[in-house]
C-alpha cells in the first residue's frame, strides 16, 4: 500500500469501520497490497472485511463488483456471499483527510489455501470446471438498477505503459505496445468476451478437496474468456517452476492445460480460434506485471526473487515470447 494511504488509515478509522458494521474489536490483518483485507468477527463468527482507498476504486466501481458477485453467488458459483451493512449497503464510505475509504463485508470462504504441493490433475480439472461455469452464466448477466457496468480490460490503469515503464526500457515498451494492439484487434462476441474475474490464480481461492471457492474480484472487468484461462496457467507454471527451465515449464503447462480444459468443457465451450489466443494473453500478463512492479515495488525494496522475476519478464517482453511454448492444435487440446 502507498505510504500516503497508510498514513490516513489510522486506528481510529479502523475502529469506526468495526463499529459501523457491529463487529468485534479484535481482528487479524490478511493483506494490504491494493486493498486492506482483515479477518474480523461478529459474535465470534469469522468474516472478511475489505477496505479500499478511493485512489484505487470508486464507490460505483465497488458496487458494480459486488452486484456481479451477488449474481454469481445466486447462480450457484462457489464464492463468498456479500453481507449488507446494518444500514443496508453493500459498500460503506468513511471520509479520511482528503479522500475516502470504502468498506465491504464478505463471508469467509471454506476450504484451505492452496500450496504448490496441492497441485494435481483433480484440482486443475475442478479449477477449469468452475471457471467454465462462471463464463457460461456471466453471458446472461445484466447489471442491477443504478449499477455502473464494470470497465473493459483496456481501461486498466496499468496499461498506461508509457507512464509506468522505466524510461530506459524503450525496447520493452515498444514490444509491449504491439501486443496490446494485437489484443485490441480481436473480435468481441458473447461466446468469447464477457465480464470476468481476470485473476483466478491459486492465491485467490480456497480448496476443500472437492471444489474451489473463489474470492478477490477486485480486478473484475470485461475481457476475453481465453484470458481467464491464461492467468491460471501463467501463475501455476510460475509457482511450480519459478527457477525452472523452459522445458520444465512447457511440460507442466501441457499437463495443466489438458486437465483444466477437460473441466472447463464440462461447463462451457470455447472455439479453437479463442483457445489459440491463450499465448497472447500470457504475454499480456507479463506486460501488466512489469507495470505493477514498476508502480508498487521500488528498486530498493526488491529482493533477489522479485528481481529475478522482473528480469525474466523484461526479457520475454523484449523477445515477444510467452512464459511457455504451447502447441494449441485442436487434436492436442
Amino acid at each position: 500500500m502507498e505510504h500516503s494511504v497508510e498514513k490516513q488509515f489510522t486506528k481510529e478509522m479502523m475502529n469506526k469501520i468495526l463499529e459501523t458494521y457491529q463487529l468485534d474489536s479484535n481482528f487479524k490483518k490478511l493483506g494490504d497490497f491494493e486493498n486492506y483485507a482483515f479477518e474480523v468477527y461478529q459474535n465470534g463468527e469469522a468474516k472478511i472485511l475489505r477496505v479500499t482507498h478511493s485512489s484505487h476504486r470508486s464507490q460505483k466501481e465497488l458496487e458494480s463488483e459486488l452486484d456481479w458477485i451477488q449474481y454469481l453467488h445466486g447462480c450457484g458459483i462457489s464464492i463468498p456471499a456479500v453481507f449488507l451493512s446494518p444500514n443496508g449497503k453493500t459498500v460503506e464510505a468513511f471520509e479520511a483527510e482528503d479522500s475516502v475509504f470504502y468498506a465491504c463485508l464478505f463471508e469467509k470462504a471454506p476450504g484451505n489455501p492452496v500450496k504448490v504441493d496441492d497441485f494435481s490433475e483433480k484440482l486443475f480439472r475442478i479449477w477449469g470446471k468452475v471457471t467454465g461455469k462462471m463464463h457460461r452464466v456471466t453471458k446472461n448477466y445484466q447489471p442491477g438498477e443504478n449499477i455502473q457496468p464494470r470497465s473493459h480490460w483496456n481501461g486498466n490503469d496499468l496499461l498506461q505503459l508509457e507512464y509506468y515503464y522505466p524510461k530506459e526500457d524503450k525496447e520493452a515498451l515498444a514490444a509491449a505496445l504491439k501486443v496490446i494492439e494485437e489484443v485490441e484487434k480481436l473480435p468481441r462476441t458473447i461466446d468469447s468476451y464477457g465480464l470476468l474475474h481476470t485473476d483466478i490464480h491459486s492465491g485467490n481461492f480456497f480448496y476443500d478437496g472437492e471444489t474451489i471457492h473463489i474470492f478477490d474480484f477486485d480486478d473484475a472487468c470485461y475481457h476475453y474468456f481465453a484470458s481467464d484461462i491464461a492467468i491460471p496457467l501463467y501463475y501455476s507454471t510460475n509457482s511450480k517452476h519459478f527457477y525452472g527451465t523452459k522445458e520444465e515449464r512447457n511440460e507442466f503447462a501441457r499437463g495443466f492445460l489438458k486437465a483444466f480444459l477437460e473441466g472447463y468443457r464440462e461447463e462451457n465451450t470455447l472455439s479453437q480460434d479463442c483457445l489459440e489466443t491463450i499465448p497472447l494473453f500470457l504475454k499480456q500478463r507479463d506486460i501488466e506485471l512489469y507495470a505493477v512492479f514498476s508502480k508498487k515495488v521500488p528498486i530498493e525494496d526488491r529482493n533477489e526473487r522479485i528481481q529475478h522475476w522482473i528480469d525474466e519478464i523484461k526479457e520475454r517482453i523484449e523477445k515477444n515470447e510467452a512464459i511457455v511454448d504451447l502447441d494449441l492444435s485442436a487434436n492436442l487440446i
